[in-house]
């Protein structure tokens, strides 16, 4: 199974973006639909907020709030119920700002639409790994942090950000041990990874489960431009444990929305690395175009097609904005 991130950033947020995204609806055959990650029934396309609060990736500015409650609404809508987030989303003293945008955006929406309305809400949210958490009990502290920054009662699903095994190995237990904890106590509903390679993502798996906890989901990039054997070796060992893959950046930070060229560059670090890699994706992005012309749909939308009923585990995309 794999859960595709798309992610287009705040960048993109003016009127004729906006109502482009707005046009943007689930069929209704997939409004309906559910996708299973543990206990736990989400739409077959989620919504990232990597790109809130972050400044230096992707330009955010708090006055794009009002507008990202509208997007957020929109997709809350048209069936998205999965929302993923991270502790870490947010740059300076925005750290955590991803978090608090996502709970008051729940809360106004309830506001809106009446009690009860966000019920079905998914909230996905990732601990980071950072060095000063070496205890579980440190590692249950950010989580109860994360509740009382989207003041929320419990998580959807409580994934570990990154591995440490490559660095400090003496730490991952611990953070292992975290994670069983916010599960016993029932802070979190699931359990999840993000950024494991097969080796550690098998290691977590038979941990957790001697421990009495599934490990529902996993995290990796997973793109046109990031499919090497790694990738394909983590789909393969979800598909056979029933772990939900997550994949995000599908798009390629953006390079295959066909929005880019090496003379039309986003501003900050993504243009620099764009200028690197832009001018050798030209064959690709020319066949991508091509498609999308014959089936009269933009550049992004015909990508998800590789992860769409190419086997019999189900892929969804996970819009981000």
């Amino acid at each position: 199974m794999a859960l595709s991130a798309l992610s287009l950033g705040p960048s993109n947020l003016n009127p004729f973006s906006y109502s482009i995204f707005k046009s943007l609806k689930l069929p209704p055959f997939l409004q309906t639909q559910k996708v299973k990650i543990g206990p736990l029934s989400v739409s077959p396309m989620g919504f990232g907020t990597w790109a809130w609060g972050n400044q230096l990736l992707w330009g955010y500015q708090e006055s794009m709030d009002n507008e990202l409650q509208q997007v957020f609404n929109i997709a809350l809508e048209n069936g998205v119920n999965l929302f993923d987030t991270a502790d870490s989303y947010g740059t300076g003293s925005l750290n955590g700002q991803s978090e608090k945008l996502l709970g008051r955006f729940i809360r106004n929406f309830q506001e809106q639409k009446g009690s009860g309305s966000d019920s079905d809400i998914v909230i996905a949210t990732k601990f980071a790994a950072y060095p000063w958490r070496l205890t579980p009990g440190q590692f249950v502290n950010a989580c109860r942090a994360s509740l009382e920054r989207m003041q929320i009662e419990q998580i959807g699903i409580g994934q570990l950000h990154w591995s440490t095994a490559n660095y400090a190995p003496f730490q991952e237990l611990a953070l292992w041990d975290g994670l069983v904890t916010m599960y016993d106590k029932g802070l979190v509903k699931a359990v999840g990874v993000s950024n494991y390679g097969p080796k550690q993502l098998l290691k977590i798996h038979d941990y957790l489960k001697k421990c009495g906890v599934p490990l529902c989901s996993a995290q990796v990039q997973f793109s046109l431009l990031s499919m090497g054997e790694d990738q394909l070796e983590i789909k393969s060992i979800c598909d056979s444990l029933g772990i939900q893959l997550i994949a995000y950046s599908p798009l390629g930070l953006g390079m295959l929305t066909g929005k880019y060229s090496p003379s039309t560059l986003p501003t900050g670090p993504r243009g620099l690395l764009f200028k690197q890699i832009l001018p050798g994706l030209d064959p690709l992005l020319s066949s991508l175009r091509d498609i999308a012309n014959k089936r009269r749909k933009t550049m992004s939308q015909p990508i998800g097609s590789p992860f769409h009923g190419a086997d019999n585990h189900a892929l969804i995309p996970l819009l981000s904005i």
